[in-house]
């Protein structure tokens, strides 16, 4: 028996390669599949089935690509309507797998058709659980990602996630292993933990979700309690997933292309194309052309892009370094976004005598001494939680998902200081101003982690989880 998990960083998303007696399946795969492939074949495997867990809306899934390329069956739980042809799982349904059984648990509440599978090893011991985005290690899938109606809502998915926990996973064994779907980052979850696989036992005590002693309306609002607005792409994500997509091979084929400094500044104004620049934040600081948009891929790049573009079909060009751009239109196309045009290295750029473009950065200590001046404004984009968690004392919050909002507030009469955690988030926020006019701003070196290192006055701290 082989089982192995696939960790996507820059989604925080894990698939799994499962294995026995010359079968295989993949259970959650990212789009770009031939690594799977790749898998089975140094194996001497075959890939029978593909396992989804629920139609995800974090990323596109390479379920139909990996079907097609493997002559695989593709498998969903009940209440799945996708468009196209796939085997509609019931309830405790099985599947084998060579010496395994794969078991269908119907476990609703994340979604309508979200499922747990439940391998059992050879000897028909259970093994382990896939669950999905229905329980995290520290955590359960947020129960808001639905289309609300009548029928659904937050509470009542929340009420059906309760059900599902307590019928289909707390009545297995505590020697079980839990293989979710996301870990820490994931915008899926709240207070998801860094390791990536746990005991049910051990989740049992760790897991607030979990406690033995919440009744069901406690749960209700304790899962809905401080849910962050989700990123604006998830439908659409979910869209495809139901209904289809291109194959990613196309999307790299037609992507790689290297345009000269007139011809990117010609494909940019006919299609009103974002300029995107995936390079460091270093890089980026230093010289970049006017009005392109920093979202590095050194950093949390798709669900960044997935946050701040708001349609998924908007042109992208790319400014990157050459060994870059496969990675960049791969990343993009895990979050659907497929329209990408070409692309332009700073040096082409430079070389044909285009303008230049930079991001005035200080030190934490310098800005300590700027904000003795009264025109100056700090400015912090981390997330609502963070800022509440602790921050400078005066500063102002514009998180970055909604930094287009808080425009009106910046004027010409006062100097701005921007600041994140580290620095990634605050260049990209610094990138959008700039964009939009507002060029009165200064990106801290190090963010908040440096900042905390001076005289600055910092708020009382307050432990996540309490928030």
């Amino acid at each position: 028996m082989i089982i192995e998990q696939i960790y996507t960083g820059c989604l925080f998303q894990a698939s799994y390669y499962i294995e026995s007696n010359g079968e295989s399946a993949i259970i959650d795969p990212i789009r770009e599949v031939d690594l799977y492939i790749a898998k089975a074949r140094n194996n001497n495997s075959k890939i029978k089935y593909v396992f989804e867990t629920h139609f995800h809306a974090d990323f596109v899934s390479g379920h139909l690509t990996l079907s097609k390329k493997t002559n695989s069956k593709i498998i969903f739980g009940p209440n799945a309507k996708p468009n196209y042809e796939c085997i509609i799982a019931n309830d405790n349904d099985e599947f084998t797998i060579g010496d395994l059984t794969v078991k269908v648990l119907h476990t609703p509440g994340h979604t309508l058709e979200s499922v747990t599978y439940l391998l059992k090893d050879s000897d028909g011991k259970d093994y382990c659980i896939f669950t999905g985005d229905t329980l995290f290690l520290g955590d359960v899938g947020r129960p808001d990602l639905a289309q609300v109606n009548a029928e659904v809502n937050p509470e009542i998915q929340a009420g059906m996630l309760f059900d599902s926990i307590q019928n289909k996973i707390l009545v297995l064994d505590d020697d079980v292993i839990v293989y979710p779907a996301h870990g820490a980052g994931s915008a899926c979850g709240k207070n998801m933990m860094k390791i990536t696989f746990d005991s049910l036992g051990n989740q049992k005590k760790l897991n607030y979700a979990l406690n033995s002693k919440l009744t069901k309306p406690e749960f209700i609002e304790k899962v809905l309690d401080g849910l962050q607005k989700p990123p604006q792409y998830f439908p659409e994500n979910v869209k495809l997933n139901k209904e289809g997509y291109e194959d990613i091979d196309k999307i790299l084929s037609s992507s790689k292309k290297l345009l000269k400094a007139n011809k990117f500044e010609e494909i940019a104004n006919e299609n009103r194309a974002l300029v995107l620049d995936v390079r460091s934040k270093e890089e980026y600081e230093n010289s970049h052309g006017p009005r392109s948009i920093f979202i590095g891929l050194d950093g949390g790049f798709a669900p960044w892009v997935g946050e701040l573009i708001i349609d998924i079909k908007t042109p992208i060009l790319l400014v990157c370094n050459e060994s870059q751009i496969e990675e960049a239109v791969t990343r993009l196309s895990r979050v659907g976004f497929d329209n990408t045009l070409g692309y332009i290295t700073i040096d082409k750029w430079k070389e044909n005598g285009k303008e230049i473009d930079s991001i005035n950065s200080i030190s934490a200590v310098e800005t300590v001494k700027r904000l003795e001046n009264k025109s100056s404004i700090l400015i912090d984009v981390r997330k609502e939680n963070e800022y509440k968690s602790q921050h400078v004392v005066n500063a102002h919050n514009y998180q970055l998902s909604s930094i287009n909002n808080y425009l009106p507030k910046f004027d010409e009469k006062n100097d701005y200081y921007i600041h994140c955690q580290s620095g990634y988030r605050s260049m990209i926020a610094c990138s959008i101003l700039k964009s939009r006019g507002i060029h009165n701003i200064t990106n801290v070196i190090g963010g908040f982690k440096n900042l905390g290192l001076t005289t600055l006055n910092l708020s009382n701290k307050i432990c996540p989880s309490k928030l």
